[in-house]
């Protein structure tokens, strides 16, 4: 049973990137596309934890700390940059 719903999952996360894929290409302003590209982060986090759950190795979680906090310090990144005009003061 455990299968079958970590396929669905899989599928409507599959659908989820692929929807903000859709949004970080067509976004009408920066703020969209940097929306788009956080919350594809956090959906590629998503799929790191369910690929962990079904082959039940700890590496994975691992990749998804570091893949949470690089996307946690870009998105601020791009955000300050977007505000300021640049990065580093």
């Amino acid at each position: 049973m455990i299968e079958m719903a970590l396929m669905f999952a899989l599928a409507c996360v599959g659908l989820a990137m692929a929807l903000n894929l859709w949004r970080l290409v067509r976004g009408p302003t920066s703020a969209d596309r940097i929306l788009a590209l956080d919350t594809l982060t956090i959906n590629a986090i998503a799929l790191i934890v369910m690929m962990q759950i079904q082959q039940g190795s700890a590496v994975y979680f691992e990749a998804a700390l570091l893949l949470a906090t690089v996307g946690f310090v870009g998105t601020v990144a791009y955000c300050k940059f977007l505000l300021r005009g640049d990065v580093v003061e």
